[in-house]
């Protein structure tokens, strides 16, 4: 099978087109052919995980060449391993049980066919992720998961506050990702090549200058920030709840977040080889998971509790794969659980993680609201919903002996020789403890706080509970193959060795004592109100404050990077309305006047001149066609009047004898008779005319 492994992926992009081109408007067929190929990729899955496990964990590799570029090779193909192996299974696995329960979900949507199709290409995209076997494949389905958490998280465009997440993560995870792609830049021009083998074997001979690799591994890693939410790009992933319930488990158990996790552990080789950009690493993931798990101590909405939970197990993983590559690196003979630790606790927590997803939304779908603080008493509605989801928060607290114990004792065992990190790790293992029960006690023990919501509470339906029940048995049972005498078995598929090859039994009644005090207190304050929260939360207001805003990061980026870019750009569009714009609509504006001056100099002066010099000739000939009329008697009197002008210039005397009011008399009278005399001339013409017509 493994030599097919390319279905898994394969299967789940064909869901998608059958679903788009042909099944969109049958939404039952669409849903089962959905859940029919996520189960096929599920079945092949465990049968590659089998033959790997059969193969001791030996590698397989299957790609041909793409095509060569600047002495670059681009290549596609997959690497079949250990670490591929169990993501196949971990991605699989949470994607059906998240299949199986929109079933009930999503039920009444109107876009139900499109959401089942969004899943299946969400899938495609994450496992050929995993698959990849180089890092040019790995970028195409990176930004391919990125696209379709988008699609998933803006579900409910209709809704701004949806739409307003799904932008917010596509944009955040871009700049991890602008930084990705100048490590992949690094990769290619350094090692001439971005196949995972070739890559390390350049890293391991040292043809690649320490300095320059630790560029490219932190560079590398700003991806990993991105996608799985580390500091200080971490801002995204609470918001992505306003998408479905179903893509939160998805998103925030196997899938997107899942991806850096995975990158890092894949990259591993990198980070040995640059303990210092391995330091980075472990730092930030410390730093995110104190800060997430410090503000899910007074989160009230019961998905937002989740998300911050995610962000700081998310660290956990990603300061145990730093310390990892920081403890080998420096020393190559060093026994460090990093790797180990935090590829197992990748896993584990993809099951106990999505079972608290998928039953916070079985918890909204029976009460309407995400608040804690209107529920209460659940536990004796929703028998199923309420044990499944206590038992997933015992797996994430590290209680003994379900899943969370082994791989969070891996992590505690990861920070050993380095006592801040060591001591951070219990810190917030307490915190993690304490605001999960925080969470329980409020939601489903004590007297319910909205009666009208408790009466109207119900257990889900069976495609939503059973997936609860199965993922419960997952977050008690996964974590199994991490006992110490089954350590051979785990260490090469996770590929490394574990801490716990016999019982340590320090670390393990260390950790379990920090995460009973957190439940204990959690107890004290939340069911048995020996303590009162209200108190606690006056006493350190301003602490409470800080924590209950997130520490301010979206008020501070939006001081520092939002509001300034929004500035410009409202300062560019007034500049390009009023001064670009202007400028065009100005020259616009003279263009036409200049066009109506023109117009009127030549319509008023060029073509009145024209017309002017017409009129003139035209009135001239009007008055020369009076004199010649053919009427004797008019010719004699013109005559006449002639002879009366001669004889003015020719008696001088007389003519200026003459006073003007008499001599414009004498004008006047002959200019009448004129006038009379061509009327009269004139009437005679037409009517021999119309006689002649006649």
């Amino acid at each position: 099978m493994s030599n097919y492994a390319y279905l898994i992926a394969l299967v789940p992009l064909l869901s998608f087109v059958m679903i788009v081109f042909f099944l969109r408007w049958k939404e039952k067929l669409a849903a089962g052919w959905s859940i029919a190929s996520i189960l096929a990729s599920w079945t092949m899955s465990l049968i590659v995980l089998i033959e790997t496990l059969g193969r001791h964990g030996e590698p397989l590799e299957y790609f041909f060449y793409l095509t060569t570029f600047k002495g670059i090779n681009f290549e596609i193909g997959i690497l079949i391993d250990g670490l591929t192996a169990v993501m196949l299974m971990v991605v699989t696995t949470v994607a059906s049980c998240v299949h199986i329960y929109s079933l009930g979900y999503m039920k009444d949507d109107p876009r139900f066919s499109r959401f089942f199709s969004y899943l299946s290409l969400f899938c495609f995209s994450m496992l050929g992720l995993v698959l990849a076997n180089n890092f040019f494949m790995i970028f195409i389905f990176w930004e391919l998961v990125g696209l379709t958490s988008y699609l998933l998280i803006g579900f409910w465009f209709e809704k701004k506050s949806a739409a307003d997440a799904g932008k917010k993560a596509f944009i955040t995870t871009r700049i991890g990702d602008l930084g990705f792609i100048v490590g992949l830049m690094m990769v290619g021009a350094y090692a001439g090549t971005f196949n995972y083998g070739g890559v390390f074997e350049k890293v391991a001979s040292g043809q690649i200058p320490t300095a320059v690799l630790t560029v490219m591994a932190a560079f590398i890693f700003c991806g990993a920030i991105g996608k799985s939410a580390q500091f200080p790009l971490h801002v995204w992933l609470p918001d992505a709840m306003e998408g479905p319930t179903p893509v939160s488990a998805l998103i925030h158990a196997a899938t997107m977040v899942a991806a850096g996790v995975y990158l890092v552990a894949r990259s591993m080789n990198l980070y040995v080889g640059a303990p210092e950009a391995a330091m980075i690493v472990a730092v930030i993931g410390l730093v995110t998971s104190f800060i997430a798990a410090s503000i899910g101590l007074v989160q009230n909405d019961i998905k937002r509790i989740l998300a911050y939970s995610t962000v700081s197990q998310l660290g956990y993983m990603i300061m145990a794969l730093g310390l990892y590559g920081y403890d080998v690196g420096m020393d190559p003979h060093a026994h460090s659980a990093g790797f180990y630790a935090g590829t197992f606790h990748l896993m584990t927590h993809a099951f106990f993680k999505g079972l608290l997803f998928l039953g916070a939304g079985s918890v909204i779908h029976a009460v309407h609201t995400n608040d804690i603080q209107d529920m209460g008493g659940l536990l004796g509605k929703m028998k199923i919903t309420s044990v499944t989801f206590i038992l997933a928060s015992l797996s994430i607290a590290g209680i003994f002996p379900l899943a969370g114990f082994w791989s969070k004792d891996e992590i505690v065992a990861a920070t050993h020789g380095h006592p801040i990190f060591n001591i951070f790790t219990l810190i917030i293992a307490f915190m993690t403890a304490f605001y999960m029960f925080r969470l329980c006690f409020l939601t489903f023990f004590g007297k319910p706080r909205d009666q009208h919501r408790y009466e109207h509470a119900h257990e889900s339906p069976r495609s939503m509970s059973w997936p609860l029940a199965f993922l419960g048995f997952l977050a008690v049972s996964a974590g199994w193959v991490g006992i110490p005498t089954l350590h051979g078995f785990s260490s090469f598929v996770f590929f490394g060795e574990p801490y716990h090859t016999s019982f340590h039994w320090d670390v393990m009644i260390i950790s379990t004592i920090v995460a009973v005090a957190g439940i204990v207190l959690a107890y004290l304050i939340y069911y048995k109100k020996s303590i009162s929260a209200d108190m606690l939360a006056e006493k350190f207001r301003p602490i409470h404050t800080f924590l209950y805003n997130k520490w301010y990061f979206d008020e501070l980026y939006s001081f520092v990077i939002i509001n300034p870019i929004l500035a410009l750009g409202r300062f560019l569009w007034t500049f390009d309305a009023r001064i670009v714009d202007g400028l065009v609509n100005g020259a616009a504006w003279l263009t036409i006047v200049w066009a109506d001056i023109k117009w009127w100099f030549d319509k008023w002066i060029v073509d009145g001149a024209v017309n002017g010099a017409g009129w003139i000739v035209s009135q001239g000939s009007g008055l020369l066609r009076l004199i010649q009329n053919g009427a004797v008697q008019f010719y004699a009197l013109f005559v006449l009047g002639g002879l009366l002008v001669l004889i003015a210039f020719k008696y001088e005397d007389v003519y200026v004898s003459l006073e003007w009011p008499w001599l414009s008399a004498i004008i006047i009278v002959a200019l009448g008779l004129l006038s009379l005399v061509a009327k009269r001339t004139a009437s005679r013409e037409a009517a021999a005319e119309t006689e002649t017509e006649k």
